[in-house]
């Protein structure tokens, strides 16, 4: 089989479009059975761009996604809102009802709602205005656009000085005449910094993203894996114990394991003459992005399930006797 050499570009291009594949998972449906119970629906059991009120029609609830950095939070939440029948306009609805924003940094009550604001396509606020009017402006600006969804990524960055203040404005969201749904993702510790407030803790209900292993997604990300070579012209690789290598480098995470595969697909074709997809491609792209040694690749070490990705050099002791068996020996 013979390639034809692709331009840095062309490879650059290709790795665009590798991401941008949706690869769907158990987390998109549980996503949507998590949004839609908070939207309302008319007569015939279609859904509206109306969030459903509680406690005697006082208030909303609103959806926390938490996963590990890695983990296709922000993928499985935007995809997800873009393809809504009721709250996107791409997707049937007849404007967009909802808005995503990054959590500013750096994280004050203030400059939260100025993000809001400026994600909207608000005209520019003074800095020097007081925060709660320009919460005021939040809300009325929301109402205006018809804003269902609000969705908040990179929440964990609440850890901040103004975290009771902020809590206490997302909450003001999620009441009166325009209250919407609120979702809110971060990593492991935004439960710790919601569960703070006990009163905004109860409004939210909280969407775990899964570790991926071998046993139960091995399967489809080897699939995966295949449909991204036929897409480079490449065969794919051969290796049997590539996919657990891969989803532990990955930290068991899905999103992270997609973008380490997408990786090496461009360092194989960026080498001239490459048919197949191999570990030794693999094994490029996590030196390169982990700095490691190459005892301690994952993809290289005959002992690779001892190595921990997240821990020290000298915390990893690949291949070597520990203090207890050194003892034993004696």
């Amino acid at each position: 089989m013979t390639r034809p050499t692709r331009t840095r570009a062309e490879i650059k291009a290709l790795g665009k479009e590798l991401r941008n594949i949706h690869i769907g998972t158990e987390s998109d449906d549980l996503f949507r059975n998590y949004l839609d119970r908070l939207l309302e629906e008319d007569a015939d059991g279609n859904l509206l761009p109306q969030a459903v009120r509680w406690s005697d029609n006082a208030e909303t609830r609103s959806i926390m996604v938490v996963g590990g950095s890695g983990a296709g939070k922000s993928s499985l939440v935007r995809r997800n809102l873009r393809e809504h029948p009721a709250l996107s306009s791409a997707a049937g609805a007849a404007q967009d009802h909802y808005l995503h924003i990054d959590f500013p940094s750096p994280a004050t009550f203030k400059s939260l709602g100025l993000e809001v604001l400026r994600a909207s396509g608000y005209p520019e606020v003074s800095e020097r205005r007081e925060a709660w009017s320009i919460w005021n402006l939040v809300r009325h600006r929301l109402a205006s656009l018809g804003i269902t969804v609000l969705c908040i990524d990179e929440a964990h960055d609440l850890f901040c000085t103004d975290r009771k203040l902020i809590l206490r404005g997302l909450k003001s969201l999620m009441q009166g005449d325009n209250a919407l749904v609120l979702v809110i993702c971060g990593t492991d510790e935004l439960p710790t910094l919601i569960r703070s407030d006990p009163q905004v803790q109860r409004r939210f209900s909280t969407l775990t993203l899964p570790p991926v292993f071998p046993a139960t997604h091995g399967g489809n990300v080897a699939m995966v894996i295949e449909h991204y070579c036929r897409k480079a012209g490449l065969e794919p690789p051969v290796e049997p114990d590539l996919i657990p290598r891969l989803m532990h480098a990955s930290r068991h995470r899905f999103g992270r394991t997609l973008e380490t595969a997408t990786l090496a697909v461009e360092a194989a074709l960026a080498l001239e003459g490459t048919t197949r997809l191999t570990m030794q491609h693999f094994a490029e792209v996590w030196a390169r992005e982990e700095g490691c040694d190459p005892d301690r690749n994952v993809f290289l070490s005959p002992n690779w399930g001892s190595i921990q990705p997240d821990a020290k050099p000298e915390d990893n002791h690949v291949g070597k006797a520990s203090k207890s068996e050194k003892r034993k020996k004696k």
